[in-house]
């Protein structure tokens, strides 16, 4: 994306075809990805985005809400294909892989995002006191509880299992093995798995809460 900026910013006719707002945007992505959330000033995200600093500030605030803003395009984009997935199956249990499906092939087809909401999201920022969650990721949550419920109504979840305890768990397994995978490309973190041992572990995690009549 860094390229594709700088070549817009050689070409006016181009450059102008983004506004100042999805410039600012799409370069905050590209470096906060690249040299991390503290070290990117708004200077640097405006020179990138061929715009002024008073403009980035002008349409989001800060680079807190600048980051946020990238976090709620992303969750926009991703949770309008998942409804739309999700509609065409009547099967809770295929829902639930689709949405998997769709948040890993976001992530693979934008490596800035993924390493934005990997490694930045979850950190506290400077000042503040607790991590803030954006409205598209609470939907999304929303999304999965209600995948969920159908699975429990259904009588497909075995009983000891809560549906709230499921998702958190199976986001941090598909979270934390994601994170350890993009460190092992930046850092030469041990962590030599592949996509396919990912989903194996998520099979055998659901297939382990599923009710004994289900796994028949």
């Amino acid at each position: 994306m860094v390229a594709e900026l700088q070549e817009a910013h050689l070409h006016p006719q181009t450059r102008d075809a983004l506004s100042s707002r999805e410039r600012s945007r799409e370069a905050a992505k590209s470096l906060f990805g690249q040299k991390g959330y503290e070290s990117t000033s708004v200077s640097e995200i405006a020179r990138l985005a061929g715009t002024s600093e008073s403009q980035v500030i002008h349409h989001f605030g800060g680079k807190a809400a600048l980051l946020r803003a990238i976090f709620e395009d992303a969750w926009e984009q991703i949770n309008r294909a998942i409804r739309l997935a999700i509609a065409k199956s009547r099967s809770p249990l295929d829902k639930l892989t689709l949405c998997f499906n769709i948040v890993l092939a976001a992530l693979e087809k934008d490596a800035g995002l993924g390493t934005l909401l990997l490694l930045e999201g979850p950190r506290l920022r400077r000042g503040q006191h607790m991590i803030v969650l954006t409205q598209g990721y609470q939907e999304f949550i929303e999304i999965l509880d209600g995948i969920l419920k159908e699975i429990a109504d259904r009588g497909e979840l075995a009983e000891q299992i809560k549906p709230e305890a499921f998702r958190s768990g199976i986001i941090g397994l598909v979270e934390g093995m994601l994170r350890h995978q993009l460190l092992a490309r930046t850092s030469g973190f041990p962590a030599s798995f592949s996509e396919a041992d990912i989903w194996t572990l998520v099979s055998t995690l659901l297939s382990a809460c599923l009710s004994s009549e289900r796994r028949k």
